[in-house]
């Protein structure tokens, strides 16, 4: 490779990792319409008001609500002057606080799990509270959410009942809002919403939200890239991040587009819903189907100072998604009563716990965890045999990973013996395919059955060498998906690396007012992938040119594992290693008679 293909290749990589802020800079943010929601006159008088009139639905029956009968979130209300009422629950697993303002599940403080994980380059210590969930001062969950005349103040009665809470409220219409909690095991709670009508005649009742939690950053320094609001249609699950709510799409093309401030989705299929971030759920599953579910970015209280000073990494503006069940309006006759069974699952991402409760509800609600598509089986079973080998052996999750990728390059064994074999016989006939080259230059299709008909003759296969890597993708991805959300691995210590869940930063730099994060874990991946790369015979037809750049491909691997989590770096490590080992000790058959090609001569002029 010259100097000038490393130039451009240096500019291509200096490129895709600017990309997002170059996007931000020709394509600044569009500000956002003002959304209201018109009403029509007299609609906010009549919603929750008795008639004489006979009614138009039918009594107690969901009636689906026209499009855009909502344009935006309800405001959630609670009369700040009424004093909070406060009921703490606590079991073996959490802490739950109910509050009396919005008569709901304020958050939820995970006994056994801290907020942050310590590690070596932060100047102050972490804090000893736990990891909490619903953390924003928004609404608590199973707040209703709807028309003014349907919250009233927002202040219910609060009553303790025999292992759970009762939150209560009476309008003035005669509409009563009853909810119950039962506090479980295996962080469960279950809820009941129960809307009765009081008055002696017809009552109807808007479209209302039920809230379901705010997904929020683990820490001052997550940049909530791995939070999100997932929901289930029965048949699969749809997710959505902060990303969707971005001015840009940036894929390969930059379509500039008005900022989206809301998502809506179903069609009286919503199994479940969940707010959730890397390692802990918010998953609320309606016993009936919810009509459809609503996601709102919001704006979360920024860092103080001193917050910002002890860690530079720390998030200067962070964001939540807060989500919400929407069901349509229905007319309650007089006396009827209409109740919402809940089952609310507020506590890590465990596989075995929420794989029991997917047997249970018949709703794979494991499916959280991000084990879906191609690579789910394999990432569930990697994360099975880990802690498998973890409980047998008692053994450091680190010597866990270096484990399992041994018995994992013992099974590919084989393979990669032979690929390696099979390589360097191609390296062998080199001059013969040349040679073929060099003979039917002109005609391709000619070339194309004569190099098979070779590589027959001499019993390799020109595919072997790719055979090995193309299975072992699945694995990788496997790994990808399985290290990324196994809570196991949170402030699983190994060496130097205080987190194998995180990079294992040791101390950041600052250069030209950033601050760059030094993470020794991928640096020496890169520089095994590099050795590995040296000792790999080239692959059949690859020219020089081609070559040389491979061996440039680790570098753009570091680049991308730099900033993921220090255990898939450990993975990938000691795969190398294990590799170079292997061909070291892989021995080439002793070569046997080449099938010859003769090689064309140019012929000779004559002298005169």
């Amino acid at each position: 490779m010259d100097r000038k293909s490393i130039v451009i290749l240096v500019i291509c990589i200096g490129l895709l990792f600017a990309w997002g802020p170059l996007v931000k800079w020709f394509f600044p943010p569009i500000p956002a319409p003002a959304t209201t929601t018109q009403t029509p006159p007299g609609a906010t008088n009549q919603a929750l008001t008795g008639t004489n009139q006979p009614a138009t639905q039918t009594a107690g029956t969901n009636q689906p609500v026209a499009a855009g009968a909502f344009t935006a979130t309800p405001e959630f209300i609670a009369n700040k002057e009424i004093p909070e009422q406060l009921l703490v629950i606590t079991n073996d697993n959490a802490r739950y606080t109910f509050t009396s303002h919005g008569g709901g599940l304020k958050e939820v403080q995970l006994i056994h799990y801290p907020e942050t994980v310590s590690t070596r380059h932060q100047k102050t210590p972490p804090t000893n509270d736990l990891a909490t969930l619903n953390t924003s001062s928004g609404p608590p969950v199973f707040a209703v959410l709807g028309d003014k005349a349907l919250q009233g103040d927002g202040v219910f009665k609060l009553t303790q009942t025999n292992g759970g809470v009762r939150a209560e409220k009476t309008l003035t219409n005669g509409l009563t809002l009853t909810k119950d909690f039962q506090i479980g095991t295996n962080y469960l709670v279950t809820a009941s919403l129960q809307l009765q009508n009081r008055s002696k005649q017809p009552l109807a009742v808007p479209g209302r939200e039920l809230m379901i939690g705010t997904a929020t950053p683990m820490g001052p320094q997550d940049n909530g890239l791995a939070m999100s609001v997932m929901w289930y249609n029965g048949s699969k699950t749809e997710s959505v991040s902060p990303t969707w709510f971005n001015t840009n799409t940036t894929t390969l093309l930059v379509i500039p587009r008005t900022p989206t401030t809301e998502y809506r989705a179903g069609n009286n299929n919503v199994f479940w819903a969940s707010a959730q971030n890397q390692f802990f759920t918010l998953a609320t599953m309606p016993e009936k189907p919810a009509q459809s579910i609503v996601v709102d970015k919001v704006d979360l209280p920024s860092p103080s100072p001193e917050e910002i000073e002890s860690n530079p990494r720390t998030v200067l503006h962070p964001v939540g998604l807060q989500a919400s069940l929407y069901y349509p309006g229905e007319v309650l006759a007089p006396g009827q009563i209409v109740t919402n069974q809940y089952n609310l699952f507020a506590g890590p991402k465990e596989q075995r716990t929420l794989a029991k409760l997917g047997e249970q509800f018949h709703n794979n609600i494991d499916l959280v965890m991000g084990f879906g598509g191609w690579f789910g089986p394999i990432s569930k079973g990697l994360l099975a045999s880990m802690n498998w080998l973890h409980q047998s052996l008692g053994l450091n999750y680190g010597l866990i990973i270096i484990l399992i990728t041994v018995i994992i390059k013992l099974i590919f064994w084989p393979l990669t013996r032979a690929s390696t074999r099979s390589m360097k016989r191609m390296q062998e006939l080199q001059p013969q395919i040349k040679a073929l080259q060099e003979k039917y230059k002109d005609d391709p299709q000619k070339l194309s059955q004569k190099q098979w008909e070779f590589w027959k003759k001499n019993k390799v296969n020109p595919l072997g060498g790719c055979l090995p890597m193309l299975l072992q993708i699945p694995v990788f991805f496997g790994f990808f998906g399985m290290l990324r959300s196994a809570i196991e691995l949170r402030g699983a210590q190994f060496l130097w690396i205080k987190d194998l869940s995180q990079p294992d930063t040791v101390f950041i730099l600052p250069f030209l007012g950033h601050h760059i994060p030094i993470n020794p874990m991928p640096l020496i991946m890169g520089a095994s992938q590099f050795w590995q790369t040296s000792m790999t015979p080239p692959s059949a037809g690859m020219d020089p040119g081609q070559q040389k750049m491979m061996r440039y491909l680790p570098l753009v691997m570091v680049l991308f594992l730099y900033n993921y989590s220090a255990g898939l770096a450990l993975y990938w490590t000691v795969s190398n290693l294990l590799t170079i080992l292997q061909t070291r000790l892989t021995k080439t058959k002793p070569p046997g008679a080449v099938a010859t090609v003769p090689v064309p001569v140019a012929p000779q002029k004559k002298k005169k």
